[in-house]
């Protein structure tokens, strides 16, 4: 049975959906250079403690780590799931300014979500012919 169109699109549409999130994230709440200064008042707004979270986060290259490790068990498993998980954190740390781990892992995620979807065949595999034999030309 061939797999439904929106079955296959919607890992990737939710990992697009992860990357606009974090981009978004990333210029609406950490960048303007205005949110530094108004929590840095005696009493600070409430969003001030879940913004400096996610500084120290990508301070810390937290992202990053947590992106390879996600990387690590996806390639352990083998499960879209993990892939997907894989891809998310690395597209959600390259963001985030954690830029190498992210990207592996983002690359890495992709790359095995999208061979688990085309059902695990190795590369070429199922247009190889099993003894693959040559013919001899007249």
């Amino acid at each position: 049975m061939k797999r439904s169109w929106l079955r296959l699109s919607l890992p990737w549409l939710a990992l697009l959906l992860v990357a606009l999130g974090a981009v978004a994230l990333r210029y609406v709440f950490i960048e303007p250079s205005g949110m530094e200064q108004r929590c840095g008042v005696a009493r600070p707004p409430l969003w001030c403690a879940p913004r400096q979270w996610l500084v120290l986060g990508f301070l810390s290259y937290g992202y990053g780590i947590a992106a390879l490790a996600a990387t690590a068990l996806a390639l352990l498993h083998r499960r879209v799931a993990t892939f997907w998980l894989a891809a998310a954190l690395g597209a959600f740390a390259l963001a985030m300014y954690c830029e190498n781990g992210g990207a592996f892992a983002l690359l890495l995620g992709s790359l095995g979500l999208l061979r688990q979807q085309a059902g695990g065949a190795a590369p070429g595999g199922q247009h190889r012919h099993g003894e693959q034999q040559v013919e001899a030309q007249p």
